[in-house]
């Protein structure tokens, strides 16, 4: 008899943006002739940048060609990709990175979801609240949340940390032994930032505590202003407790393409059994090559692309056109009396919800009478209730006609 893994069945309905996508599939099933505007799965609508175009072309025309073919490629990604990693996003900002401490992998989703793997079933997790649905459905699938506490709309083994508007959306720090924290900035859903003060303040916790942080900095091409750290590895000490995570997906328009890459130093330490040091490095190393084949030859020749002139100025018009989005969107809704929060380090604008309307009661209003898909707050956690994210990645006639839809909607 196969039997299931229990854990599995602590899982709470669908996944967030499943939910969200069947609740817009029925409206529109109802409403055949609805004009919907999608303003709620982060998924990007600008064409790949040129130069990305022809580097996938070239790396296509090298593939039909019995000389310059490529097989499978190394697990952890070509040289080719890593060395433009290390020297553009890294070197230029102060930090020092060895080519095996970088990971390519084909999506951030994947990484933050599988680096849970290495660690102990007891390791005990922190995330901030609202939050990023993967970094705990992936540890309930593990059997490291406990169960679910349908009252608190929490797990009981998680320990969650509240970012709202009360905290200026910083969250505090444990009160309660963690060993692995979760930390995404700039945020999804917040899209909030935190300064190279208040990071500090995460690393110094963790190397006084022996926790690692997992930072998800995958919206970091969107930070506008100078004084916002672009990675962790900015702050001192941060390579002994820290991996971070970076995605193309959002800065390239790599959604369909698929690209991504993981920064493990070998400073980062975890504990066996008997308190004796080991590499964590050397593990992830261990589980790529394992359960990993690499990201594609053509998909990395693409993303080398990004870091040539021409690439980087057709990186920065992608991220001004959605920034711009993210401008009218937050002006747009403020103008309307709306609490925001974000869209100015971030692609996501959060908003309160009106009259106390709850999350879900919010997004069926806004999708009924306005024809507009959000994503429900509460979805990221129980922090997040009462408030609503829309995302800046829409084209700018449906962004500009979102706005103008809201203002019709009855408050």
């Amino acid at each position: 008899m196969a039997k299931i893994n229990q854990n599995y069945m602590q899982l709470q309905g669908s996944y967030l943006f499943s939910e969200v996508a069947r609740r817009r599939n029925k409206f529109i099933s109802e409403n055949p002739n609805a004009s919907i505007i999608s303003l709620g799965i982060g998924d990007v609508t600008r064409p790949l940048p040129e130069a990305v175009l022809s580097g996938m072309h070239a790396a296509v025309d090298e593939l039909a060609d019995s000389v310059s073919f490529k097989g499978y490629g190394p697990e952890q990604g070509y040289e080719f990709l890593i060395a433009q990693i290390i020297g553009n996003d890294y070197n230029t900002r102060g930090i020092s990175l060895e080519t095996d401490e970088v990971f390519v992998s084909d999506g951030s989703k994947c990484d933050v979801a599988n680096i849970q793997e290495i660690f102990s079933l007891d390791t005990v997790i922190a995330v901030t609240d609202p939050v990023y649905p993967v970094y705990v459905d992936s540890n309930v699938m593990a059997g490291r949340s406990g169960a679910y506490d349908k009252t608190a709309n929490r797990y009981e083994n998680i320990v969650y940390l509240p970012c709202n508007a009360e905290n200026n959306f910083i969250p505090s720090l444990p009160d309660k032994k963690v060993d692995l924290i979760y930390l995404c900035y700039p945020n999804n859903p917040t899209g909030m930032t935190l300064s190279k003060e208040e990071l500090k303040k995460w690393v110094d916790f963790a190397k006084a505590n022996k926790c690692i942080i997992l930072y998800d900095s995958a919206y970091e091409a969107y930070i506008q202003e100078d004084d916002v750290p672009r990675s962790i590895y900015e702050i001192e000490g941060a390579k002994d407790v820290a991996i971070e995570f970076r995605s193309y997906s959002k800065t390239a328009g790599f959604t369909g393409v698929r690209c991504a890459y993981t920064v493990v130093p070998k400073g980062v330490k975890a504990y066996d059994e008997d308190g004796n040091s080991v590499t964590v490095r050397d593990l992830w190393n261990r589980r790529q090559t394992t359960k990993f084949n690499g990201c594609s030859y053509i998909t990395q020749k693409g993303a080398a692309a990004i870091y040539t002139e021409a690439g980087k100025e057709q990186i920065r018009s992608l991220v001004d056109y959605y920034m711009t989005n993210a401008k009218i969107i937050r002006e747009g809704v403020k103008s309307l009396g709306f609490e925001v929060y974000g869209g100015v380090n971030a692609p996501y604008i959060w908003l309160k919800t009106p009259n106390g309307l709850g999350s879900w009661q919010f997004f069926d209003k806004l999708l009924s009478e306005a024809n507009i898909v959000g994503t429900p707050g509460v979805g990221f956690g129980q922090s997040g209730e009462g408030y609503l994210r829309l995302t800046a990645f829409g084209s700018r006639e449906n962004t500009e006609t979102a706005v103008e839809r809201l203002t019709k909607i009855s408050l």
